[in-house]
């Protein structure tokens, strides 16, 4: 053994000095001229994904791209041998790239191109590899073609209808439906599988209903293919009436045998899964029992991780996303119901296929330069790690004195040209592989600059400096700068040289102008670039404009001198409320001002100057206020509204103290409103740089203060001005101001001790606010001790919030204390707390419990209490589990729910009251003791009986009305009867408004639901009160009261012609009418026509004609305009009813009855009555809209109302 270490020493020696000495990597500028110049090997930059499905009906397209120079070429193996693309006319190489397409429109499978392809990429520097690439072509497969018989089963029992997919590539999604392409509704009792079966909790009869049929759906080929149905056959021990069902009693009240709960996925009671690392776990527990079992997931020695784990599938599916190694442990999915549980164990293993700790990269060398390729990858089993070059096995390749391999790592040693190649790393276990190309170039150039030549940079006096030079060569040049071609090289002083080239003066005076040289110098040669500079003073304003105040009509004038570089030229440009200003013919500007002559309203706003030189700039803003030409007044003046202040200006720190500071500002205009207080904020740039927060407020006449600070913060200061309009906006900052560090004066908070296991305690506490810390390396003392023992003070130091006290007896108090600690000192104790080590499961059951003066609905209950030693921890309650065992009511179904309730007691005899319980009903219950995290062993199990009650109200109470003169009322059993139904009670009266009648009072059987009252009057209303009666007595009244019925309303408007409101309308219709024919028949009877034409005929007309085609004909000749022309001069007309023609004759009057007559025949009754009928003619002119017709006495009016 000393031998062998006498030889691994050196070995050792010599590896140390050979990292020491390595040197740094090439980075190789993007520079185009360099990069054309520059040889490199081949990198891959694009291929197809290691496990490569396509579709069979388009062109596969298996991508491979690299780059390098010279530009690579491309070759492929399949299945490991050379595949000849030049032989396959389906297979073509795209150009200058090496990405294969396979078509198909000449024939062919693409089941034969299946296979692992693997892409080669080569230049005169090397062979670069892609990934084994899988190629397989997507298939969509039929479902094999089956008769499935019905399936025969009991109510209650469990079922599970299989899916069994066809193996598709890749695998379907798969999901039921039933021949209707509903989906089948999926619950606690009913759901789906991961493998696609159906699971049936247990079957009730509704589940044959419906047909079920599983369908899968294939990605690529966007197909859904469907299994044939099953159908179901539910058998009942009891006839089943589907009008009976409910969701809280899915049996219709039928009697079905219940079941303790067993799993039907995964079976046993135990099982084992096997994820990889990244990859999503999926842990399934199915159970079956009746009632349903409900499902809980626990992970043996620990919790569930919240964040991470995902319950679905009603609790039956656990998930984990993402999974890792800490994830792996014994799941336990525990299925029960009142009847009993049952648990599954699933050892879950992670397992992880190769992951990069240290991924290969390209590596750039000089000539004898030395240089190392580490390829670190991770996995579960650790995997293999394998180095090829150029694609072949490195142990194959001719030796190389220069190249060592140690493991993951290839160390080269002065490298040579000639030797660049490709190297590849391969990490690989049983599940999967990584392969990594990363080329090693060996590169000689001699010195180039990269940069403009001759540059010329002109900067700003006593501003910092960069005057850029940058250069490449390989091996990497050595960088000077000289000054005016004269001296040693610049570095030191106010001088800096980066390592990129870069130049650094820290400030530039007038005396550093001049002309920089930057040379670069290798065993290959130099290159040298020239840099002028040229110092300039700055840009400034000098008089800068000031805020105005000017009346309407005046001239104001800003002003803005300027002070320059007399060597560079300077713009001035102006703006308005942060605008251009457009000058326009009345605004003047010259090089130092701005005049606006004749301001109105509208020039009002903030004027800004802006100086700019080819290389800096400045500027500097004003107010314009415009006034009415009253405000010569200063009264008037004074009446104009008040506004914000103006920022302060010019802020100064003085009085420089360990922790505190003097700022001094200028007060900005208050705008007509005094300023009442000044706000200063601070920023730090330590912790929250950016964000400013208040420190402090001071009266409004104060502009000098003394700031109280905190050690160990960088400070910069602004003032914010408020007066009674509201706050100015921030100065601008102050300098910055940094405070010395000083021994934290803060105590941590919250200091607390608690067990989160039975064997620790975990002392907490929030830590100090980074304002707090006065220092750097914050970090914490705690200490601890057991109390009242005597015992030294343990302690730790720690940078946390947190320290786990390992090893302690279960549940004992501790003494525990903090003090925060920085780099100058120790800050103050904190006072001792009291903490308590992690608590256990009490040992003792309390014993004894029974029951007394057992009620309607409630109970005394006493037991014996538990040692307080035996609590092991803090003691929280004794804790009673009760629950209803059934009720006394045959038939009825009750929910055996457990409920708990606690009594906190110390007492020898301990008793409580347990209260809200239902009557007429059998109990069980059981106690434990708790404290804070456990409960203890149960006690002896009590059974006791609660007396009868008085029902509840029943279920429903509805009222309906069939007819006008009954009223038929129907109710439903309660809920809760709490003893024997031995009937109902009914009593109703009648109301009136706020007026009730007489209550009448009717009973009923206990298996009555409804009855039927006639009503005297069916404008009668009555007042219900329903109540159920047991042996006790009445139960909970139902009221309702009869509502007016809109079935009411629809029989009134049935028998509208019996109201009277309608009689009187109808009869005043009539009177209107009788009257308007009698006016009519006057006028008529005194002779002459009255102006209108018959007023009698208008009515006639519109009550007559209903369509336009049917018009009554004209009798009357009409003017060509198709008016009436109605004439009454008495002194014209010879006879008394007739009428003037149109040519100025006289003719016989139209009045004549004849003219109604068929053919001029009329017809009259002895008595001269008219007894014809009037005939319809149409005249030769209707066409033209030219109608009239006229009523020639109140008979013929009537007849056309008829």
């Amino acid at each position: 053994m000393l031998g062998k270490g006498r030889h691994v020493a050196p070995a050792l020696m010599s590896l140390l000095l050979l990292l020491w000495h390595e040197a740094t990597a090439i980075e190789v500028p993007q520079d185009p001229k360099i990069q054309q110049d520059l040889k490199q090997p081949p990198t891959i930059v694009k291929q197809s994904v290691k496990d490569y499905i396509v579709d069979p009906r388009d062109n596969i397209i298996i991508e491979c791209e690299a780059k390098g120079n010279p530009v690579p070429t491309f070759s492929w193996r399949r299945n490991g041998k050379f595949f000849n693309i030049v032989k396959d006319p389906r297979v073509t190489m795209r150009k200058r790239s090496g990405t294969l397409e396979i078509g198909f429109r000449s024939g062919g499978r693409p089941e034969d191109y299946e296979g692992e392809y693997q892409c080669f990429a080569s230049n005169d520097h090397g062979v670069a590899l892609s990934n084994k690439i899988l190629l397989r072509v997507s298939k969509a497969p039929l479902w094999p073609k089956e008769v499935l018989e019905p399936v025969v089963v009991t109510e209650g029992s469990p079922l599970v209808l299989p899916c069994n997919p066809p193996p598709g590539l890749p695998p379907p999604f798969t999901f039921w439906m039933n021949s209707a392409m509903t989906p089948i509704p999926q619950d606690k009792r009913v759901s789906m599988g991961l493998n696609g079966d159906l699971y049936f909790s247990n079957v009730i009869a509704q589940d044959a209903y419906t047909d079920y049929s599983c369908n899968a759906r294939f990605l690529f080929t966007h197909t859904i293919q469907q299994k044939n149905p099953f159908t179901l056959k539910v058998q009942t021990k009891e006839p089943y009436n589907d009008t009976s069902y409910n969701a809280t009693d899915p049996y219709g009240g039928r009697k079905v045998a219940e079941s303790t709960p067993t799993f039907l996925s995964p079976s046993g009671s135990e099982s084992s899964k096997m994820v990889l690392r990244d990859e999503q776990l999926l842990l399934e527990c199915i159970a079956a029992g009746l009632p349903t079992p409900a499902i809980k997931w626990f992970k043996k020695g620990g919790d569930l991780p919240a964040q991470k784990v995902k319950l679905e599938n009603f609790n039956k599916t656990l998930k984990i996303v993402s999974v890792s190694e800490e994830d792996a442990g014994v799941y336990v999915c525990m299925a029960n119901n009142h009847l009993g549980s049952i648990r599954h164990s699933i050892f879950v293993q992670v397992k992880a296929a190769p992951y990069w700790l240290d991924k290969p990269t390209d590596l750039v060398l000089a000539p004898d330069e030395n240089g190392r390729l580490v390829c670190r990858a991770n996995g579960n089993p650790k995997p293999n790690i394998q180095w090829l070059i150029n694609g072949q096995p490195i142990d194959s390749s001719p030796p190389n004195m220069n190249r060592e391999v140690l493991g993951d790592t290839i160390i080269f040693r002065s490298v040579q040209m000639g030797s660049s190649a490709v190297y590849q790393c391969n990490a690989s276990n049983q599940h999967g592989y990584l392969l990594a190309n990363a080329f090693v170039s060996v590169l000689d150039m001699p010195p180039r600059m990269l940069g403009p030549k001759n540059q010329l940079i002109k900067v700003i006096e006593n501003n910092r400096t960069f005057l850029d030079c940058p250069f490449f060569g390989s091996p990497l040049p050595e960088l000077r700068w000289f000054k005016n071609g004269q001296g040693s090289g610049l570095d030191g002083g106010q001088y800096r040289v980066y390592i990129n080239g870069t130049l650094e003066i820290k400030r530039a005076r007038a005396e550093d102008e001049g002309t920089y040289t930057c040379v670069a110098n290798s065993i290959l040669g130099k290159a040298e670039n020239q840099v002028r500079l040229e110092v300039k003073e700055p840009t400034r304003i000098v008089r800068a404009p000031e805020h105005q105040s000017a009346i309407r009509g005046s001239t104001v004038r800003f002003d803005c001198k300027v002070k320059s570089d007399p060597s560079l030229p300077v713009t001035v440009a102006w703006t308005k409320d942060d605008k251009p200003l457009n000058h326009g013919w009345r605004l003047k500007k010259d090089d130092e001002s701005l005049t606006i002559p004749n301001v109105n309203e509208g020039d009002e706003g903030a004027y800004t100057c802006t100086v700019k030189s080819e290389i800096d700039q400045d500027s500097a803003s004003a107010r314009l206020t415009v006034l009415e030409e009253a405000s010569l007044n200063p009264s008037v003046s004074s009446a104009l509204p008040p506004d914000r202040p103006d920022p302060p200006m010019d802020l100064d720190l003085s009085d420089p103290a360990a922790r505190s500071v003097r700022l001094t500002w200028i007060p900005g205009n208050d705008h007509r409103s005094p300023i009442t207080e000044f706000l200063v904020q601070f920023e730090e740039d330590r912790w929250e740089p950016g964000r400013w927060r208040n420190l402090s407020t001071y009266p409004g006449d104060l502009n000098s203060v003394i700031l109280q600070l905190a050690p160990f913060v960088n400070y910069q200061f602004r003032v914010i001005a408020i007066n009674s309009v509201g706050q100015s906006q921030p100065s601008r900052p102050s300098p910055r101001y940094k405070t010395t560090g000083a021994a934290p004066d803060a105590i941590p908070r919250g200091l607390r001790g608690w067990g989160s296991k039975k064997d620790n305690m975990e002392i907490t506490w929030e830590p100090l606010l980074d304002l707090e810390r006065n220092g750097a390396n914050l970090h914490y003392c705690v200490w601890w001790r057991r109390k009242d023992t005597g015992e030294e003070w343990s302690n730790v130091t720690t940078v946390g919030s947190k320290h786990i006290v390992q090893n302690t007896e279960t549940y004992v108090p501790y003494e525990i204390k903090i003090q925060a600690i920085n780099n100058v000192g120790s800050g103050p104790e904190s006072n001792v707390v009291i903490g308590y080590s992690g608590e256990d499961e009490p040992t003792d059951a309390p014993t004894d419990l029974r029951v007394s003066k057992v009620d309607i609905n409630k109970t005394y209950i006493h037991w014996k209490p538990v040692d307080p030693n035996s609590v092991r921890g803090e003691f929280k309650e004794y804790r009673l589990y009760y629950w209803r065992e059934s009720s006394l009511v045959p038939g009825l179904v009750v929910s055996k729910e457990k409920k708990t309730k606690g009594f906190y007691s110390t007492m020898a005899e301990p008793s409580g009251i347990l209260s809200d319980l239902v009557p007429y009903s059998k109990y069980k219950m059981f106690m434990v003791v708790a404290n804070s995290r456990f409960e203890g062993p149960r006690s002896n199990t009590v059974e006791f009986t609660t007396k009868e009650g008085v029902p509840d109200a029943p279920r429903f109470f509805r009222i309906n009305r069939r007819s006008f003169d009954t009223i038929y009322l129907e109710w439903d059993k309660p809920l809760e009867p709490n003893g024997i139904l031995i009937g109902y009670r009914l009593k109703y009266q009648i109301v009136n408004g706020s007026r009730e009648g007489r209550e009448q009072l009717a009973t009923f059987l206990p298996n009555a639901t409804d009855f039927t009252l006639r009503l005297p009057d069916r404008s009668t209303r009555y007042k219900f009160y329903l109540s159920a009666l047991t042996q006790v007595g009445a139960g909970e009244v139902y009221a309702e009261e009869s509502p007016h019925f809109t079935n009411e309303a629809y029989i009134d408007q049935v028998d509208i012609a019996t109201q009277g409101w309608f009689i009187g309308l109808m009869c005043a219709i009539a009177l209107i009418i009788l009257i308007l024919l009698i006016v009519c028949f006057i006028k008529r009877s005194r002779g002459g026509k009255y102006p209108g034409g018959g007023c009698v005929t208008g009515v006639a007309k519109y009550l007559v004609r209903d369509k336009k085609d049917l018009p009554l004909d004209p009798v009357d000749q009409n003017n060509q305009d198709g008016s009436f022309d109605y004439h009454s001069d008495e002194d014209n007309k010879p006879l008394q009813g007739s009428q003037t023609s149109l040519d100025g004759n006289v003719k016989e009057s139209d009045d004549s009855l004849v003219d109604y007559g068929e053919g001029g025949d009329g017809q009259f009754n002895e008595d001269g009555s008219f007894i014809g009928q009037y005939t319809v003619k149409k005249d030769k002119d209707e066409t033209e809209g030219n109608e009239s017709s006229e009523a020639t006495s109140p008979v013929n009016a009537i007849y056309s109302l008829a």
